[in-house]
């Protein structure tokens, strides 16, 4: 199926694997793009050296195009930036909107920028300073998230940018990719749905909580950083909630020292990137500090598997998801249901043939 993702990527089908925290490492990466999707590394709870490493395990299993994310406000994003051009990773995503001079410096390289954006304005702004293309992350997606539904968000988007647009947040099947082909974007990209797949490296423990959790339960809480984030309610989300704001900053500082010590950051490092994240998103001191506890505390469950002292960021999806395949498998099925939901909606439209090369 060519649309102006594949185009864009050179990926053989209009699906991206986010790059998730703690998950998306080199064997999910490989594994999506093996499959033929765009893979994204996460890089932001990687050092530099790590990351380094990574990019070029993942060269090592797969000739595919792939893909790293990594946050424009961190103070060393020019280091990761150079190590994404001199390895020439195809693809650089962004949580955060990246620089109009980081921008220019990726695509004088050759380097495809696709920042994620919860906003109109915000996707507005990219593609005015030269963004290739955008993911839009509607309320539904797990993680930090906005309030506007996908299928809200989705159409604002399309209508407001001439650049390629991505649908995240409630996609999990074929049916989702026909539906955001029909709003008006090049394809979709998943979270959830690709960790919850054989390829992930989430402990099996974790994977059965979320392959048990309903619709229902999973939440949206300001209780772990301050900011809005989607997550499978689970008892420490509930203590996380009761507890004072006194308690909740002394175990962030406790957290934020334990991050420090895997990230390699130093405490001026860590100091200037709280900086630069209360700036863009206007928050607070205690708002900044509160944000110490995500990296730790998603490490605790999707590393050492353990559910019961870290939290297991979600899309609403996982309510809905039954199995855990492989990359491949799961590709294949997307890419095989959507062809025949096109099929099915271009015979009862009277068509002729259908073409779900785009052809």
């Amino acid at each position: 199926m060519r649309t102006a993702l594949t185009e864009l990527t050179g990926v053989r089908h209009p699906i991206v694997q986010t790059g998730m925290g703690w998950v998306a490492g080199p064997r999910l990466v490989s594994a999506a793009a093996r499959a033929g999707a765009l893979g994204i590394l996460a890089s932001a709870t990687m050092t530099t050296d790590l990351l380094l490493e990574a990019v070029r395990e993942v060269k090592s299993r797969t000739d595919a195009p792939f893909g790293v994310n990594l946050r424009a406000d961190a103070s060393d994003a020019r280091d990761r930036v150079r190590i994404i051009i001199d390895e020439g990773v195809k693809v650089a995503s962004f949580a955060l909107a990246p620089s109009r001079e980081l921008i220019a410096e990726l695509k004088d390289a050759g380097v495809v920028v696709i920042p994620s954006i919860g906003a109109r304005r915000h996707a507005e702004k990219v593609a005015a300073w030269g963004a290739d293309a955008v993911i839009v992350q509607g309320g539904e997606g797990g993680g930090h998230t906005g309030d506007v539904a996908t299928t809200v968000l989705l159409p604002q988007v399309v209508d407001a940018v001439d650049i390629p647009v991505i649908a995240a947040g409630g996609f999990h099947d074929g049916r989702g990719l026909v539906a955001a082909l029909a709003y008006g974007a090049a394809g979709i990209a998943m979270g959830t749905r690709f960790l919850l797949t054989s390829d992930s490296t989430v402990p099996d423990a974790v994977k059965a909580r979320y392959l048990a959790a309903t619709v229902k339960d999973i939440t949206l809480t300001t209780a772990v950083d301050g900011l809005p984030h989607r997550m499978l309610r689970t008892e420490l989300v509930d203590a996380l909630e009761r507890a004072g704001r006194t308690r909740a900053l002394a175990q962030a500082v406790r957290r934020a020292a334990g991050f420090k010590k895997i990230s390699g950051l130093s405490w001026p490092q860590m100091i200037r990137d709280g900086l630069a994240m209360k700036h863009g998103k206007d928050l607070s001191w205690s708002q900044v500090l509160l944000a110490a506890n995500t990296p730790m505390l998603l490490r605790a469950s999707m590393v050492e598997g353990r559910a019961d002292l870290g939290v297991m960021a979600s899309g609403q999806v996982a309510g809905l998801i039954e199995d855990v395949p492989s990359c491949e498998e799961l590709v294949a099925r997307v890419m095989t249901e959507a062809a025949r939901v096109l099929g099915a909606l271009q015979i009862a439209g009277g068509a002729d043939k259908v073409s779900p090369s785009g052809d």
